[in-house]
């Protein structure tokens, strides 16, 4: 048989019949306790010569009989002693009526599920399925195997019993996607899967790009004995680039970016004169280095003052380019440079994880620095796996990596185009190829574009509440079964269904407690004011303000005419 039996499957309920869809059936059971939404049970049934253990998961579940009205009416009087003066046994009174929607046996041969679409007999048993028999089924891989994510567990089974486990080869081939409501629990999910990504049986090339500077707390991992290989001394990297350490090469911007970066107001005159510029610069200067004011020098040249009587005087157009280019682009602070960039190198390397905060940049800002950074990624993974990269190049990129966009409704927003959707649609379409993986991290799965939603192939899926969100989340995902996402808005905070490719069947999981400190935890603001009232923090006060306060100048008092002064 292909799952082994367990002493401790257990008798749940009798089969009633088929269920309202084809792949559905009903069961009758009067134990409440067991039979919960989310829970996994079997049925017997031969395939040709093999007996078959036919999983199914609960999705739906109706009382169908029970102790009449009057007997539940007075909260005073157990139903129990009211059913017991007429000889009714009050405790077994109740029965369900169970719908369980069919999975399959599970193939070792294939390491999948498969359905033989044989309906189980009205009157035979249906077992609850042990903990052994899940933790053999459910997970594609086993916690600490090579390419494992051990999220956490089972959540209708208790804390660590039925562990859940991704396959990191699925998530990060196919892409990944985290949804969840504000406060239940997305990025602490995301911490829990890059600590696993960091582990020695995995040693991950990750990046994650961080809006708001919820994940420096992760550099506590570098010093972390859990996260280190003796064997081989292996020991993970974590390095955070802070805003006022990244650079965009100029160069690496394309026309759409640069005028993406305008300010609204620009004349389709002026972006005529810009698009002239951009093509020939390119053109001449296509495997050079040129900056800001090589493109400021190419405008300006066509600059045209006409004769005196001339109304063909294009001066106040390229005037008035001139001087929104130099708003964006030319300041002390700017963030595009001639010749500085991260190298790809410096980003990405197995067992480092790289955090770029983007916390103190403009949105619009933020869309350039991701669109440049994924287009560099992809062209030098492209480059190397057809083996067209320099070696030492930065257009050499020689291993997978795993990119996690935080708040990626910025950077792919639904309804309209921003210069990062592209190559975030190109990359979820095509990076499968070529080893370059997304993770989409958002609370507003309904601003998230579906097309780049409905192509992360595993997702986890959070409390989410909003009726929006719900649908996208419905329309979006094809993994997770209608009954499971209804029960979204009944989750409570860290726990998720997660469905696609990275596990082998759709399951509501416990994520378990990261190992590094959360850095996205909610203020707690009246704890926050009562301390601004204890004594610690009124000495404190008093010795800051003590230090700050400047020592009267002592002057000679002076009279004017018989006035002090």
């Amino acid at each position: 048989m292909e799952v082994n039996n367990h002493t401790t499957d257990a008798l749940a309920g009798t089969v009633k019949g088929p269920g309202e869809r084809p792949h559905e059936y009903l069961f009758i059971t009067a134990d409440n306790r067991r039979a919960r939404i989310g829970e996994f049970v079997y049925y017997s049934a031969h395939d040709g010569a093999e007996e078959r253990r036919i999983l199914g998961n609960i999705t739906q579940r109706r009382l169908v009989r029970n102790l009449p009205d009057t007997f539940l009416s007075d909260p005073e009087t157990p139903p129990a002693m009211l059913s017991a003066l007429i000889g009714l046994d009050g405790e077994g009174c109740e029965l369900y009526e169970i719908t369980v929607e069919t999975i399959g046996y599970f193939s070792r041969r294939l390491g999948d599920f498969v359905n033989p679409r044989i309906p189980p007999t009205p009157g035979a048993p249906v077992f609850l399925a042990s903990s052994q028999t899940l933790s053999d089924v459910l997970s594609p891989r086993h916690a600490g195997d090579t390419g494992s994510a051990h999220v956490g567990s089972l959540l209708t089974r208790e804390a660590g019993e039925v562990p859940v486990v991704l396959s990191i080869k699925d998530v990060v081939s196919t892409h990944l996607a985290i949804l969840a409501s504000t406060g239940a629990g997305k990025s602490y999910t995301a911490g829990v899967l890059v600590e696993e990504l960091m582990m020695p049986h995995n040693r991950a090339a990750v990046l994650i790009v961080d809006p708001h500077g919820e994940y420096d707390t992760l550099r506590s991992i570098e010093d972390d004995a859990r996260f280190r290989d003796a064997g081989d001394g292996y020991r993970p990297e974590v390095k955070i680039f802070t805003h006022d350490r990244i650079k965009v090469r100029f160069s690496s911007l394309t026309e759409a970016d640069v005028k993406y970066l305008l300010p609204e107001g620009t004349s389709d005159k002026m972006l005529h004169f810009l698009t002239q510029a951009f093509r020939q610069l390119t053109a001449t200067r296509q495997n050079e280095l040129w900056g800001y004011h090589d493109l400021r020098d190419e405008v300006k040249a066509q600059k045209y003052e006409g004769g005196e009587r001339s109304e063909s005087s294009n001066a106040s157009s390229i005037e008035g380019l001139l001087w929104r280019l130099d708003m964006r682009f030319d300041r002390p602070d700017s963030l595009f440079s001639d010749s500085e960039h991260i190298p790809l190198a410096e980003m990405f390397q197995p067992g480092r994880c790289t955090v770029l905060q983007l916390s103190d940049i403009e949105q619009n800002e933020q869309q350039v620095v991701v669109a440049t950074l994924l287009r560099r990624v992809n062209k030098a993974r492209v480059a190397t796996v057809r083996g067209e990269a320099q070696p030492g190049s930065d257009m050499e990129l020689r291993y997978p990596v795993f990119t996690l966009l935080e708040e990626a409704h910025r950077f792919a927003p639904a309804g309209q185009t921003v210069v990062s959707t592209n190559i975030l649609k190109q990359i979820l379409s095509e990076g499968r190829k070529f080893g370059v993986g997304i993770g989409l991290i958002t609370q507003r799965p309904g601003k998230l574009d579906q097309d780049v939603l409905s192509q992360c192939m595993t997702q986890v899926i959070m409390r989410i509440v909003n009726p929006i969100d719900q649908d996208t989340v419905a329309k979006s995902v094809e993994g997770a079964g209608r009954q499971l996402l209804n029960e979204l808005p009944a989750l409570t905070k860290g726990q998720a269904v997660i469905s696609g490719v990275g596990v082998n069947t759709p399951v509501m999981c416990r994520v378990r407690s990261r190992i590094t400190r959360h850095g996205g935890e909610t203020f707690d603001a009246p704890a926050e004011w009562a301390k601004w009232h204890t004594k610690d923090e009124q000495q404190h006060r008093e010795q800051d303000a003590a230090l700050l306060a400047e020592t009267p100048t002592q002057k000679k008092a002076e009279k004017v005419r018989g006035f002090q002064i």
